[in-house]
């Protein structure tokens, strides 16, 4: 076959990648359609770009996208690379190899594996930072606890766990060194926009608000104080200032 395509493996269906986007889901009117239940009807798209190719999980599956078993949010392809879209594994070949000095790419550490409950705490950890506010400090073990709908308890388990693969030291400002790390890494992404006006939609008719993460609300409560919510029990006296968790740069809302 000319130029870039796909191949799933347990066909063995082979499908030439889009001049631009090609989509992937297990959905009827995507670009390479994967019949398998794990797999979201819109899971990922590979975007051509020039001679270069990346792959992009666009945040709407539950069992996120891989790139040679690595858990990815959007990266850059390379020939003969396997990607698994939940269960269903494919690959990609055709793409043009390029040689690249040692000193001319500065290589980012890989992210570690991560479980989906852990995925699901550090996503919830950095809803905050990909709000539309500029700087914002993390969630709290009680705001994820109750985003997730778990004990505060096995959140600063699941937290503990997480500095350790991330290698955060103890110190001040643990949770904010940790969701710098994730999203500097690209393991979590803001919701699109329509998500996130239904989200605010439902979180209005159900009375509970909407936090900062998800709409830029203005505060409704007094400045220097923890918000509270009718579904968390009031905080106990505020900790210490943390430093501030910034957007990745180049992000935009």
């Amino acid at each position: 076959m000319d130029g870039p395509y796909i191949r799933v493996e347990d066909s063995g269906l082979m499908m030439p990648l889009q001049e631009d986007v090609t989509t992937i889901g297990r959905g009827r009117s995507v670009d390479v359609h994967l019949a398998d239940p794990s797999v979201s009807r819109l899971h990922a798209e590979i975007v051509r770009r020039g001679p270069y190719a990346y792959v992009s999980d666009l945040g709407l599956s539950r069992n996120g996208t891989r790139v040679n078993g690595r858990l990815v949010a959007r990266r850059v392809l390379e020939d003969g690379d396997v990607l698994s879209f939940g269960s269903a594994r494919c690959r990609v070949f055709g793409l043009a190899a390029e040689e690249l000095a040692a000193e001319v790419e500065l290589r980012r550490p890989a992210a570690p594996e991560l479980t989906r409950r852990e995925l699901d705490v550090v996503t919830s950890l950095c809803r905050p930072a990909l709000s539309d506010e500029a700087f914002v400090a993390p969630a709290t073990a009680r705001e994820i606890a109750a985003d997730l709908v778990v004990t505060e308890a096995a959140i600063k388990q699941h937290l503990l766990r997480l500095y350790q693969k991330f290698r955060i030291p103890e110190g001040a400002n643990r949770r904010v060194r940790l969701a710098n790390e994730v999203v500097a890494l690209g393991l979590v992404r803001p919701l699109p926009p329509s998500e996130k006006a239904g989200l605010a939609a439902r979180a209005d008719r159900d009375g509970r608000g909407t936090r900062a993460a998800w709409t830029a609300a203005p505060p409704t409560s007094p400045p220097g104080s923890p918000p509270v919510t009718p579904t968390v029990p009031a905080p106990s006296p505020p900790a210490p200032p943390e430093v501030a968790v910034s957007r990745p740069a180049g992000r935009t809302a």
